[in-house]
């Protein structure tokens, strides 16, 4: 965002924000971040994710409790929004996986907002051609 790094407005497709409970972004409000990045208001989708690195897999009661809480905020969202694609955005690699599991009840795709990003300003294949040129010319000239 500081970069000025943003999408146009996508035409067909809304977005929902996921702001993880230990949120990585600290200077900037997150939803801002979101709506800037992407060229259009996003709305958040609270709650926990139900996923918190390790506590669905150690306490999966109380998890499954959490997560039955975060699907009706999604499906409030998916009713808000009244589109036919939506898809939710977060920042964190654990939410992403914990977003993943309300696909099969909400039909939400989940993605990081850098991902999204990339998709539409490198293509759909960015990420095969980035691991190709790393493969052939080496981390080192990539990066330079």
């Amino acid at each position: 965002m500081e970069k000025g790094i943003a999408l146009e407005a996508i035409k067909g497709v809304e977005y929902l924000y996921n702001d993880p409970c230990h949120t990585t972004m600290k200077i900037h409000d997150p939803l801002k971040v979101a709506s800037t990045l992407m060229g259009k208001n996003i709305e958040l989708s609270d709650r926990c994710c139900g996923e918190a690195g390790t506590f669905a897999v150690s306490i999966p009661d109380i998890a499954t409790q959490v997560r039955y809480r975060k699907q009706e905020e999604i499906e409030k969202g998916l009713k808000t929004l009244n589109s036919d694609k939506v898809k939710i955005l977060t920042s964190c690699p654990a939410c992403q996986q914990g977003l993943a599991r309300y696909n099969d009840e909400t039909g939400i795709e989940t993605d990081y907002i850098v991902v999204e990003l990339a998709k539409y300003h490198l293509g759909e294949n960015w990420g095969m051609e980035f691991v190709e040129k790393v493969q052939k010319d080496g981390v080192e000239r990539v990066l330079l």
